[in-house]
């Protein structure tokens, strides 16, 4: 038998109506991490709907990042855990300068595996030479990355640095080595001393969805980081795409 509507419901789409209650299922937990959701036909008859309204409502999670979809199975509540991205600790000196990954702090023990590109020297945007305080004639080094978490993609990433710094060093290979890129800044006389992060939300390009396989109507979280040396240099700009369906931002602050 059909849910009654509230007077609230009835203003509401159909399908709106529907995720909303799934949502609900999934927040109390009635409905699990994993479990397989009602089907487009059991939804049909529980809400007295056509199956193309039903299927809208599956969708609609599914871009939201709330669902995920098998071929040939249905819709199941997303099991991938999100990502706790500790800004404050993973910038720390105590980390990097140990010769840990800075996603340490983020993954823990979950399986990571960044790519990465082979690093080349080019012409730096206007952006970047704004930034970096460079002309169009200077050149830098960019070193372009994408992170998968569990076999997903979560994160691209393209560091630019002034080559004048960087030319000849491990920066310019694919394994910079412990520490990664700060590490190496740092034997180069370039320590970062200052990090400033911007960070807003948008929609992603088509290209920037295939590329982090995700699902229509999630947005990607855009960080610019920048570091800073000693002598307030800019040595590093960092641009960020991230899943926004995949991450927690986490900040701690002391006084």
């Amino acid at each position: 038998m059909p849910a009654e509507k509230t007077p609230q419901d009835r203003g509401q789409p159909a399908f709106q109506r529907i995720a909303a209650e799934l949502r609900a299922m999934i927040l109390d937990g009635t409905l699990s991490s994993g479990q397989k959701v009602p089907s487009e036909m059991e939804l049909k008859e529980r809400h007295g709907v056509s199956k193309m309204t039903a299927r809208n409502a599956l969708v609609s999670l599914r871009d939201q990042g709330v669902l995920e979809s098998r071929h040939g199975k249905g819709f199941f509540v997303r099991s991938f855990r999100p990502i706790r991205r500790n800004a404050t600790k993973r910038l720390s000196k105590e980390l990097w300068g140990g010769g840990q990954s800075m996603w340490s702090v983020d993954v823990h023990d979950r399986p990571m595996t960044p790519v990465t590109e082979v690093p080349v020297a080019t012409s730096p945007s206007i952006e970047v030479a704004r930034t970096m305080d460079l002309t169009s004639e200077d050149q830098v080094c960019k070193r372009s990355r994408i992170y998968t978490v569990e076999g997903v993609p979560v994160m691209t990433a393209a560091s630019y640095l002034p080559m004048d710094i960087v030319a000849g060093s491990p920066i310019m290979q694919i394994d910079t080595g412990a520490g990664g890129i700060y590490a190496r800044l740092a034997d180069l006389g370039h320590e970062p001393r200052r990090f400033r992060e911007e960070l807003r939300s948008r929609m992603p390009s088509p290209e920037e969805a295939d590329r982090l396989q995700m699902g229509a109507g999630t947005p990607v979280m855009h960080i610019v980081r920048t570091a800073a040396d000693e002598a307030g240099r800019i040595v590093e700009v960092n641009i960020m795409l991230l899943d926004a369906s995949r991450f927690i931002m986490e900040y701690d602050f002391t006084d």
